[in-house]
């Protein structure tokens, strides 16, 4: 290949990649607006954000990143062109003899590093947003299931439900368009707006990974092992997810669908599920109430306290004198 084919294809390379980084820069573009919680076709760029975390995620990718790589792809084909100009066989038909520039080497080593440092103190610092959850409000987990998702609300005493993917001809019945198709389930995750919800992730087989953009959520779902992820969703609506983890052949069949509604709703839907609003104490467990009786006594302060049931007992064995007690009264009276 020639010096002009090689130069043509240089320049060429660095203005694709170039139109690249200034379309990723730029907001969604499509056909229509966007669309909250789930994806717009022809779109390029992150969903609108509905949580606090993917506002910061936003702010990470749109003001940090972003113009970062612009700035070093505009650097990167200014030098390609120059090179290529100044360079050439042409413009410089005899070439230098020198091959190292110790000026020229210790900046393109220590640049770099400035700037990965700058990055990762913004990376730090969104990354503990992640992990400071706040006071949760709500506890919901979920489990991946080759191919399905299964959740469980612990608090409100609603047993686990199973997540399947809305089949293709239930989505009219709905009243849903066929573009949330591989996208709705059966059985959503619900709910309530503006509150804390911690999500304890798990598998029950193989790696799946729990994934909704519009929340920044995704975090791997690991047999034997609890990740837990958090997000408060700031407005109503339904949003939706997928796992993004190759778990399988119907790894496209596991949507992930969160509906946000307003504490009423949540309530009456909780009612629907047989859960109950109020959290259930240690006395209301299973087997609680038996051992309170045969103790004679409720319990609850040792319980509340969190106490390692260790007074328990001592009811019981209080309580074996008095029956021992009845029978040697018995000949007495006779």
């Amino acid at each position: 290949m020639g010096m002009g084919t090689r130069a043509r294809a240089i320049v060429g390379g660095g203005l694709t990649a170039l139109s690249l980084a200034v379309f990723a820069a730029t907001p969604a573009l499509a056909s229509g607006p966007e669309r909250m919680g789930q994806p717009t076709p022809g779109g390029i760029g992150l969903q609108p954000a509905a949580s606090p975390l993917k506002v910061e995620a936003h702010h990470f990718h749109d003001l940090i990143l972003m113009p970062i790589i612009t700035l070093i792809t505009l650097l990167v084909l200014g030098l390609i062109i120059w090179i290529v100009i100044r360079y050439n066989k042409k413009s410089n038909p005899v070439p230098a003899k020198w091959s190292h520039n110790t000026m020229i080497e210790v900046i393109w080593t220590i640049v770099p590093v400035l700037i990965l440092v700058g990055i990762s103190l913004f990376s730090f610092r969104l990354l503990f947003a992640y992990h400071d959850m706040p006071t949760p409000d709500l506890t919901v987990k979920a489990t991946g299931n080759q191919w399905n998702w299964a959740y469980e609300y612990p608090d409100q005493g609603i047993a686990e439900y199973v997540s399947n993917m809305l089949p293709e001809d239930k989505l009219a019945e709905r009243g849903l368009s066929h573009d949330v198709y591989r996208l709705a389930a059966d059985e959503p995750i619900v709910v309530p707006v503006g509150k804390t919800v911690r999500v304890l992730v798990t598998a029950a087989d193989v790696i799946h990974a729990f994934a909704l953009p519009a929340f920044g959520l995704k975090v791997d779902a690991v047999p034997g092992r609890v990740n837990e992820t958090w997000f408060r969703a700031d407005r109503t609506g339904t949003f939706y997810g997928q796992c993004s983890e190759l778990c399988g052949v119907d790894h496209a069949f596991m949507p992930i669908e969160i509906r946000v509604v307003t504490q009423a709703e949540f309530e009456a839907w909780v009612a629907s599920k047989g859960g109950s609003m109020t959290p259930k104490t240690a006395a209301e467990a299973p087997g609680g109430t038996a051992a309170q009786a045969a103790a004679g006594t409720t319990g609850a302060p040792t319980v509340a306290d969190g106490a390692v049931a260790v007074p328990a007992p001592a009811a019981p064995v209080a309580a074996t004198p008095a029956p021992a007690a009845a029978p040697a009264a018995a000949p007495a009276a006779q």
